[in-house]
């Protein structure tokens, strides 16, 4: 079983041994992700970036992480291969000899 499988299917059990699944629809799981990344930048804020609580930083990505697995399984997404699609996608925007050290938006590269 590959660890994205494994991962899902162990989100979904916690889910579902709590009958969460009818709170899941995609609007809401966006919704939950945005509002885990802004916990997650409230870690940050008024800090220097080593500052951050580390523990916490994983807590609040897992949130994240946990949200965005059912969202890409209740829209049947192979997360795998929409994150490799991405990655081709920005490599084309973003080719190495032009965006190298740089972090311009690629319309300014």
């Amino acid at each position: 079983m590959s660890e994205i499988k494994e991962i899902t299917e162990a989100i979904l059990a916690f889910r579902n041994d709590r009958d969460w699944k009818q709170f899941h629809n995609a609007k809401d799981l966006a919704i939950a992700i945005s509002i885990e990344a802004s916990e997650l930048l409230q870690l940050f804020l008024w800090k220097n970036s080593e500052e951050a609580n580390t523990e916490s930083i994983k807590d609040e990505l897992a949130d994240i992480f946990a949200f965005s697995f059912i969202l890409a399984h209740e829209k049947g997404l192979n997360i795998k291969e929409i994150i490799l699609d991405k990655l081709k996608k920005n490599s084309e925007k973003y080719p190495v000899e032009k965006a190298w050290g740089n972090a311009k938006k690629y319309t300014e590269l």
